[in-house]
C-alpha cells in the first residue's frame, strides 16, 4: 500500500444457515418456497431475511466507490444474496479516482445511488452539495442497535444522521514475537505505564526494543500523525482529541504538544530506536511497509501500526498469538481506558427511491456484515472486518481480523477516526506529513507544532 488513505484500510448468516445454503436458496426461488438440497425452503430460509424489502424485479442500485480489484470482489459477491431474494440489480463501479469525481459528480447533479465513501470530512463535503438523502428509519434504527454513538456521529451532519458505517480498521496495535514473549517471561502491558517500563526493560539488555519506518514517497511521515493522534486520544481524551481535529484548539497548543513530546519518548530516543535499522533519523529513511519486518529478525521487540500490516510480513510468515508475529491493543493510560483510533468507510445514498433504501438497510444489517466477513475470509484469507456489533468473530479466520474486531466491539471502546484524514488538505496530507518527517530528523516539537498551526488555512 502506497499510502495512509489506500489502506483499508477492514461461518454462517444471520440466523445460523451457511453461506452456500443461503445463496442456493435465494437462487432457487424467494417465494416459490423450493426446497434446496439442505431441506431448507427459501421462503421459510435465507430469504425470509430479506422478505421486507418487497420484489424488486426490474429494479437497479448503482454502488460507486474508491474500492477496486482484487478488493471489489468480495463486496459484489456480498451484495448476491440482496439480488438473489429481492431480483434487484447493483450495479458496482470502482474507480480509483473516486474521491475527485464523487465530488464532481454530486455537484453536477449526477451522482450514483450510493457512494461508500472512506473519511467522514468527504461525506460533510458531500452533504454540504445539497444532494444527499438522510438515511432512512430502518438504517438508522440498525445503526443504534449495531454500532455505539461515535460511528453513528461520524455519519451525521449538522446533527441529521446520513450514512451508516461499513468497513472499519484498527490502527491502535503494537506488534511484537510472542516467542520472544514467552522466552522471556513478558506481559502483554494493559497500560502505557507498562508499555513504557517494559521498553526500558528491553533496552537495558542493549537491545533497542522499537522500530519504525515513516517513508511512503510524497506521502512521507504520515506513521507519526498516528502515533500523535493515539497519544492524543490516550492523554487528553476524545474530547479534546475531537476539538484539535476540529481546530477548536490551536496545533500548538498545550495538549498537542505534550502529544507529540509522548511520541518522541519513543521515536526519538536513542535507547528504543530503529532496531536493526539504523539511529533515529533512519526511520525517515526506511519505508514504513519494512518498518516491522526486523521483529522476525530478532533486532527490535515492538512496532506501532495499524491492522492491514500484517499483510506486509513476508509470505509464510505466520501472524497468530502462537505465531512469528503477532499485535497487542495498545493500551491507555488506565487499564480501564480504552479509545482506539481507526478508520472506515460509510454508505452515503444520493437517492431515497425504495430500492435504494432497502439496499441501504440491508448494508447496515448485521445478515450483510456476517456475510461480507465470511465472503473475504473464504476469498482473500481476511483483511475486512466492520464495528458492527452483530458480527459474529466466529466468521473471521484471519487472527488479526479476529483481534481487531474484538477490540472494536468492547463496550468500553471509545473510537475515533483517524485525525489527519479529517483535517483539512494543507495539514492532514501536506504540513502534517512534512513537519513530523522534519520532526524524526531533528526538528524540535515546538517548531514542529508552530509550523503546522502557522499552516492550517484561513477561515
Amino acid at each position: 500500500m502506497s499510502s495512509k488513505r489506500s489502506s483499508r484500510t477492514l461461518a454462517a448468516l444471520s440466523g445460523g444457515l451457511g453461506l452456500a445454503l443461503a445463496l442456493t436458496a435465494c437462487s432457487s426461488g424467494g417465494s416459490s418456497g423450493t426446497t434446496t438440497s439442505g431441506g431448507t425452503t427459501a421462503a421459510s430460509g435465507a430469504c425470509a431475511a430479506f422478505a421486507s424489502y418487497g420484489d424488486l424485479t426490474g429494479k437497479t442500485v448503482d454502488v460507486y466507490t474508491g474500492i477496486v480489484t482484487p478488493e471489489d470482489q468480495p463486496y459484489m459477491d456480498s451484495y448476491k444474496p440482496f439480488e438473489d431474494c429481492t431480483h434487484a440489480k447493483i450495479n458496482y463501479v470502482g474507480d480509483k479516482a473516486f474521491e475527485t469525481q464523487i465530488l464532481v459528480r454530486a455537484k453536477a447533479g449526477n451522482p450514483p445511488d450510493i457512494a461508500i465513501v472512506p473519511q467522514p470530512g468527504l461525506l460533510q463535503q458531500l452533504v454540504a452539495t445539497g444532494a444527499a438523502k438522510a438515511a432512512p428509519k430502518a438504517v438508522a434504527d440498525n445503526v443504534d442497535k449495531f454500532w455505539g454513538a461515535d460511528w453513528k456521529a461520524y455519519g451525521s451532519v449538522d446533527g441529521k444522521f446520513y450514512a451508516a458505517p461499513s468497513g472499519a480498521s484498527v490502527k491502535s496495535l503494537v506488534w511484537y514475537s510472542p516467542k520472544e514473549f514467552s522466552d522471556n517471561g513478558y506481559k502483554v502491558p494493559t497500560t502505557l505505564d507498562e508499555l513504557k517500563a517494559l521498553s526500558d526493560k528491553i533496552a537495558a539488555t542493549g537491545k533497542k526494543p522499537w522500530c519504525a519506518g515513516i517513508g511512503s514517497g510524497e506521502a512521507t511521515g504520515w506513521p507519526v500523525t498516528d502515533w500523535m493522534e493515539d497519544f492524543m486520544l490516550r492523554l487528553s481524551g476524545p474530547d479534546v482529541y475531537d476539538q484539535w481535529v476540529t481546530h477548536k484548539i490551536a496545533f500548538n497548543s498545550a495538549a498537542p504538544t505534550a502529544a507529540l513530546d509522548a511520541v518522541g519518548e519513543y521515536l526519538k530516543n536513542d535507547k528504543y530506536v530503529n532496531g536493526g535499522l539504523g539511529d533515529v533519523t533512519s526511520i525517515a529513511t526506511t519505508t514504513f511497509q519494512d518498518g516491522g519486518l526486523p521483529i522476525l529478525e530478532g533486532n527490535c521487540s515492538f512496532h506501532r501500526q495499524a491492522s492491514f500490516y500484517a499483510s506486509n510480513f513476508p509470505k509464510g510468515t505466520k501472524v497468530a498469538e502462537d505465531g512469528d508475529v503477532y499485535a497487542f491493543y495498545l493500551p491507555g493510560v488506565k487499564a480501564a481506558d480504552h479509545p482506539v483510533l481507526g478508520g472506515g468507510e460509510f454508505n452515503l445514498a444520493f437517492s431515497d427511491r425504495p430500492e435504494v433504501q432497502a439496499f441501504q438497510t440491508y448494508l447496515s444489517s448485521d445478515l450483510w456484515a456476517n456475510t461480507k466477513a465470511k465472503i473475504s475470509s473464504e476469498a482473500t484469507g481476511g483483511g475486512w472486518i466492520s464495528a458492527n456489533k452483530g458480527l459474529d468473530v466466529a466468521n473471521l479466520t484471519n487472527p488479526i481480523d479476529k483481534l481487531s474486531a474484538t477490540i472494536l466491539q468492547d463496550p468500553k471502546t471509545v473510537f475515533r477516526f483517524d485525525g489527519s484524514d479529517m483535517m483539512p488538505a494543507a495539514i492532514g496530507s501536506d504540513a502534517f506529513w512534512k513537519q513530523a518527517t522534519a520532526w524524526i530528523t531533528g526538528q524540535s516539537t515546538k517548531d514542529t507544532v508552530d509550523k503546522i498551526e502557522a499552516a492550517w488555512p484561513k477561515s
